[in-house]
């Protein structure tokens, strides 16, 4: 910094596509850091260093941050300032800050650029430190990639192009780039893993009303998938090009683009004109076709059967066998590995046990790794891409025996799940107008989870997924205020988390219905996707309402249907005992 005459650099938690999750090759604010959380911002003065993340990785950072001397800000705590008021407030006349462009949205790059030029402070994205001093990087991705037959996808990427290029034209814009890799695959039925966790390969797509020109490694695609790509029009170029194509490519085109998507350095790139506004292909793959739809349910039915076959072997073995946080995880992914069709884990398993719950995204690692016994809860958070879709699920295990208030808490947020499954609503509501109704139980007792309550997934791509969501709060960046359409796939996941207690969660996928309409309007509801019983050793059903313990019935009921076929002798007697119908003792 002292040598390029920098004040103030920062490093985001991203890659050069704004992915959630990063390969090890972006992994430079976990290099510097050593914070392994996946949310999270460093700022570094010539003074001091500073982290950001949210509520999620609070705990987790204060751990991973003592004794670094870099100072832990919580994003959205009373009196803590945003990055960019930091920044605005920090930085002074005369002075530079610098990032990486590729790393930073453009709707970032614009703002700061925007307000720092006012206090003549200047900007430079060309920097790339990292390099300079991570000798041992990883290298960039080039994994292979694979096209995803019709039978999977629902709709052929001829007819989604069409689809794409006539939004073009609505928006009055001829040329579209995209550089967000779930829009990207959905698009071209094309799917990869170059990037953890979520199905993708690294690649640009340019679009006009005539062209499509996708930038990809030549490794990621075999003879086959160049052709059929080819066949339906689509130019392939070198991944890097991009940067070098866009300035001649975009010279006289209006081209829409998504500036939260796009990043800084191919934004400055443009020569045409930018049309700032969300990708079409968002809204139209958060809306799960026919042949998608019906994937999905039996994409759950497999991944129902593989945590439900954990769940009876955790119950059964805890008191027998040697069993700890990251054995029980590898049973889980050994359960999974058993389905037809399984890939891969949509996201690192959380298999967090007492007070390593209240750590909502607690990874355990050899020096962590608490060894379960006969008492306590564990918390797993857990799912699996599938070629029939993608999966994601909590539940948490009673193991023994409990206080009261534990108990009490986990009937609350088991209520708080039902009673946003249950929902019955207008169209044109989002998930803030229902969010309530999983906070209600738990804001009547005092208490409040520092995250959303759901995230739209997708469809064998990124497990959170936008513009669907349930969150009361909206935070600059999140996108999850779309109105809720059929076919849209939300998660249920209210949780209780008590520092050096315990944690507990428990996540339903809910798949958007279109239900009855009247003189009052569309009516709309939610139907379960997810198939793994609610551990009823947590229950005490005097916290509970008699249509809430029938919702639990008759949710329990549908597990069993469902799954009791995949199940014979005891595991099928263990089922039945915990999908078995509770009531209220008068």
């Amino acid at each position: 910094m002292k040598e390029k005459n920098i004040d103030v650099y920062l490093v985001p938690t991203s890659d050069f596509h704004q992915s959630e999750y990063i390969s090890g090759y972006f992994k430079e604010r976990e290099y510097l850091s050593g914070f392994t959380g996946s949310a999270g911002t460093l700022v570094v003065t010539c003074e001091e260093a500073l982290l950001w993340t949210d509520g999620r990785y609070f705990i987790q950072a204060e751990n991973e941050l003592a004794g670094s001397g870099i100072r832990l800000l919580k994003s959205g705590e009373e009196g803590v300032p945003t990055i960019s008021e930091f920044l605005f407030e920090a930085l002074q006349s005369g002075q530079t800050f610098a990032f990486d462009g590729r790393l930073i949205s453009a709707a970032l790059g614009i703002e700061w650029k925007k307000r720092l030029n006012e206090k003549d402070v200047q900007i430079s994205w060309k920097q790339n430190l990292l390099d300079e001093i991570w000798k041992e990087r990883p290298s960039l991705p080039e994994r292979s990639a694979y096209l995803l037959p019709e039978c999977y996808s629902g709709k052929s990427r001829a007819d989604k192009l069409k689809d794409m290029r006539l939004a073009m034209e609505q928006q009055g814009t001829d040329g579209h780039l995209l550089t967000a890799l779930d829009d990207i695959a959905w698009l071209l039925n094309l799917r990869g893993s170059d990037v953890v966790h979520t199905p993708v390969p690294l690649s640009y797509l340019y679009l006009t009303l005539q062209d499509a020109i996708l930038y990809i490694s030549p490794k990621s695609l075999d003879a086959k998938a160049k052709k059929e790509l080819e066949q339906d029009g689509i130019q392939l170029r070198l991944y890097d090009k991009i940067y070098e194509d866009l300035p001649e490519l975009t010279e006289k085109h209006a081209v829409l683009l998504d500036t939260a998507c796009v990043n800084y350095s191919l934004y400055c790139s443009l020569s045409g004109d930018a049309v700032n506004g969300t990708n079409p292909e968002k809204m139209q793959k958060a809306i799960k076709n026919p042949v998608e739809i019906k994937n999905l349910i039996q994409c759950h039915v497999k991944d129902g059967v593989a945590v439900t076959r954990f769940m009876l072997w955790l119950k059964k073995n805890v008191r027998r066998s040697s069993i700890t946080e990251i054995s029980a995880s590898d049973y889980l992914e050994n359960c999974r590995r058993k389905q037809e069709h399984y890939l891969e884990p949509s996201f690192h398993t959380i298999s967090a046990y007492k007070e390593h719950g209240a750590m909502m995204h607690y990874a355990a690692t050899d020096q962590t790794n608490a060894a379960l016994a006969s008492e306590g809860m564990l918390l797993v958070d857990s799912g699996g891409q599938y070629l029939e879709g993608t999966t994601d699920v909590t539940r948490t295990f009673v193991l023994g025996p409990i206080s009261a208030e534990a108990k009490l808490h986990f009937t609350t947020v088991v209520r708080s799940m039902l009673n946003l499954a249950s929902a019955r609503f207008l169209y044109g509501c989002r998930g803030g107008n229902l969010d309530i109704l999983a906070r209600g139980p738990l804001w009547q007792l005092g208490i409040d989870y520092k995250c959303g309550t759901g995230h739209g997934v997708g469809y064998l791509l990124s497990v959170h997924e936008g513009p669907n969501g349930f969150r009361w709060k909206m935070e600059q960046g999140v996108d999850s205020t779309a109105v809720l359409e059929e076919g849209m796939v939300t998660t249920d996941e209210p949780g209780v988390y008590l520092q050096g207690e315990y944690g507990i969660r428990i996540e339903n996928e809910l798949i958007c219905r279109r239900g009855d309409k009247n003189e009052y309007g569309q009516f709309m509801y939610f139907e379960p996707l997810t198939l793994v019983p609610i551990d009823l050793d947590g229950i005490d059903v005097q916290y509970m309402q008699e249509m809430e313990i029938s919702a639990l019935n008759e949710y329990h009921k549908l597990v069993f249907k469902r799954l009791s076929p995949y199940f014979d002798g005891e595991e099928l007697e263990t089922l039945r005992y915990y999908t078995r119908p509770l009531e209220k003792k008068i």
